[in-house]
């Protein structure tokens, strides 16, 4: 590879004459397209290859580096599996041995006698005889030669098809003296202050580390690095947000007292508290940008609704995007149920389905997309609920003051202004977690925006009973199930997809579907034959809008006994008389996820169970969610077991993938957005520092705004 200096890290890497377009192709299912990602696509473990013996010390089972010179070379191929074996004979000066490649007979062209080599594995044996079977391997050509694959740490990187970890670190060594001059960008004082290795150095040492400790503090400086851009990025966004201006909608006692004691039960002390905070963010002329972190149950829906019963009587609009179609409509028939009585105009708007609740005539009817139009446009309409249908081009609102968001949206600033077209005033912004996220995230991934915690289950609400059904306790488990069923209740039934997928063949969301579906209707034939007297439906993303909703109505007037989905039941679907949750595979789930799904059931008070069928009783996260119905206490899990990269949701929270930065390390959290909001206090605009601020203008462009 020409290493130019003149090249940038924002250089495609089609402009590199060495990597093919076949190549370009398989790099880009790694999200590799630019040099600076090639070298930011850092290693996910490292193979000790540095124990460099020499032959007569070798062990049975050890893992070794061997340096010699090849004395013989053989290629044969097996008779009845046809496979090709390559040897070669391994000579220094205290004696000899061989090293066996599989289906590699290409390697009998490559390797010469005479050569001397490098091979780094694990030493097996056969008979008397001891050998390295497929070891890594590196022809050593001169004196003091850099080697890459083998005698020393080596870095093991996320592949895909067509592109190797060795074909990763052919390239990156050949781009040591282009990383030797990437420039810094870090102000010093940070740099000396909290102990970071410099920039080009860390580069260095996280793909060829001459250390164990020398990777850790490559790790802490690239770690926080991004999580530094996070808090650069979350501190300038809430001082920008503090010079806008949004309508201050006046707190009415009297309208929010009437509401809350005309329902048939009473608010927790923690729904109790997190209205007061939005009801008083909303009194205020700067833009609220609040957070709703709430656990599964505890009523996040019903907090939002007293925000919106505030803005609504001030005759300025709501807008509600939901996550889903199916959850829309669902949100729609609530606030229809609990506003029916006021004088707003609720309206529905999703790719599917536009209807109108007309406060005049208290009548909903269907509408179109330019009927939508006009009456959200007019004002006749006070709430609208919808999903992304409501940030396309020509949405236009009246008077919007008020955003409410799911977070399984990636809602950003671009969202908000989508949302504030042709508004004299920015709405403020309510933000809904879909499942409980631990504080060291809250403050990762939000800095210090303004929290409601909802951690307060309803009066009423029993403990769901959850237990690990191994195959032997199946038939038990069906005779419970088959009885709850006669006695009137209702069951879920989860499956995963039937085939793992690897990252490399999702080339489309219509694939996922597809495999989605298969896993339903395999579910649904077994289920048929262990309950022919039930009425059993099944629910997956490939199935139409309109589909999933009669499904679901179906199933909330009690006319499915047992529902077999995907994960499309995860979120926010409330069906009364559910009660049981049968879950297949359920390892295959992460915590977050299993918690959700738990959040179906036993939503009326009634006794509930989570059956989890697996053939393993020793998960973790299994064993977790047995132990407790307490969300935090298992989002903290989930991010101990598969770490922040994997936590549900991470992905979607709209910054670049985090590819070293730990946000479960409070510490390097907190140090990087110390160090961030002293540097703009300083110097606001990164006058005095322009490769810092070329490099945060790089960050931003990359965050998601979809």
């Amino acid at each position: 590879m020409t290493t130019n200096l003149s090249f940038s890290l924002n250089t495609p890497l089609s402009e590199l004459k060495r990597i093919t377009p076949a190549y370009i192709k398989n790099l880009k299912k790694l999200k590799i397209k630019t040099l600076g990602d090639l070298i930011y696509h850092f290693p996910n473990r490292y193979e000790d290859f540095s124990k460099i013996l020499p032959i007569k010390d070798v062990f049975v089972g050890e893992v070794v580096t061997i340096q010699g010179k090849i004395t013989d070379i053989n290629l044969t191929r097996t008779w009845k599996r046809k496979i090709y074996i390559t040897e070669i004979e391994i000579k220094d000066e205290t004696g000899s041995i061989s090293a066996i490649w599989y289906n590699q007979p290409y390697l009998a062209q490559t390797f010469k006698p005479g050569l001397t080599i490098s091979l780094s594995g694990k030493t097996s044996k056969e008979g008397k005889r001891v050998y390295l079977q497929n070891p890594s391997y590196e022809l050593v050509r001169k004196e003091n030669q850099f080697l890459a694959h083998t005698a020393r740490l080596v870095a093991i990187y996320p592949e895909t098809k067509g592109v190797t970890s060795r074909w990763l670190r052919f390239q990156l060594k050949q781009l040591l003296p282009f990383i030797k001059e990437i420039p810094e960008f870090l102000p010093q004082n940070i740099i000396r202050k909290n102990g970071l290795m410099p920039l080009a150095l860390a580069l260095n040492e996280i793909h060829f580390p001459n250390s164990r400790e020398k990777i850790e503090h490559a790790k802490k400086r690239l770690g926080f690095d991004e999580i530094f851009f996070i808090q650069l990025f979350l501190a300038t966004q809430r001082a920008n947000l503090k010079k806008e201006t949004s309508p201050a909608i006046s707190f009415n006692q009297k309208i929010v007292k009437k509401f809350v004691d005309s329902l048939p039960f009473k608010l927790t002390q923690a729904q109790r508290k997190a209205a007061w905070e939005i009801l008083q963010d909303l009194e205020k002329s700067h833009p609220m940008n609040r957070l709703l972190n709430g656990d599964v149950g505890t009523g996040k829906t019903l907090v939002a609704s007293i925000a919106s019963l505030q803005v609504a009587e001030k005759n300025h609009q709501v807008a509600f995007m939901a996550p889903t179609e199916v959850l829309a409509w669902q949100h729609f028939n609530t606030f229809y149920s609990l506003f029916q009585e006021n004088n707003f105009g609720i309206v529905l708007a999703t790719g599917s389905q536009n209807k109108f609740f007309n406060p005049t005539t208290k009548e909903i009817k269907e509408v179109t997309k330019k009927q939508i139009k006009e009456i959200v446009g007019n004002g006749r309409a006070q709430i609208i609920i919808g999903t992304h249908a409501l940030i396309q081009e020509d949405s236009v609102f009246k008077n919007l003051a008020l955003a409410i968001i799911d977070e399984q949206h990636r809602f950003g600033v671009a969202q908000r202004a989508k949302l504030a077209s042709g508004q004299k005033l920015t709405p403020h912004l309510l933000t809904m977690t879909a499942t409980p996220i631990p504080r060291t995230l809250t403050l990762a991934i939000y800095g210090d925006l303004d929290i409601s915690i909802l951690n307060e289950m309803p009066r009423g609400l029993r403990t769901v009973n959850t237990k690990i059904i191994l195959p032997q306790q199946a038939n038990q488990i069906y005779r419970f199930v088959a009885e709850q069923i006669i006695k009137g209740q209702q069951v879920f039934v989860v499956c995963p997809r039937i085939e793992e997928v690897k990252e490399e063949k999702i080339e489309s969301e219509a694939i996922i579907k597809k495999l989605d579906m298969k896993a339903v209707d395999t579910e649904f034939e077994k289920l048929k034959k262990i309950f022919p007297k039930f009425n059993i439906a099944k629910l997956h993303g490939k199935m139409k809008s309109q589909e999933k909703t009669e499904v679901l109505e179906k199933m909330q007037r009690g006319k499915i006994d047992i529902l077999v989905a995907t994960s499309v039941i995860e979120v926010g679907i409330d069906v009364p008389k559910a009660s049981i949750l049968w879950i297949e595979n359920a390892e295959r789930f992460g915590l977050a996820q299993l918690h959700q799904f738990r959040g179906r059931i036993g939503r009326k008070g009634q006794q509930a169970w989570c059956f989890l069928f697996s053939n393993k009783d020793s998960s973790e996260r299994l064993k977790a969610m047995v132990a407790t119905n307490d969300g935090f206490k298992l989002a903290k899990k989930d991010l101990e077991i598969r770490g922040p990269g994997e936590f549900y949701g991470v992905q979607q929270w709209g910054f670049p993938d985090l590819t070293i930065g730990s946000l479960a390390d409070y510490e390097t959290v907190k140090l990087a957005r110390d160090e961030a909001l002293n540097l703009l206090k300083e110097d606001s605009e990164l006058k005095k520092y322009p490769a810092l601020k070329a490099k945060f203008s790089d960050f931003t462009k990359k965050i998601h705004l979809e």
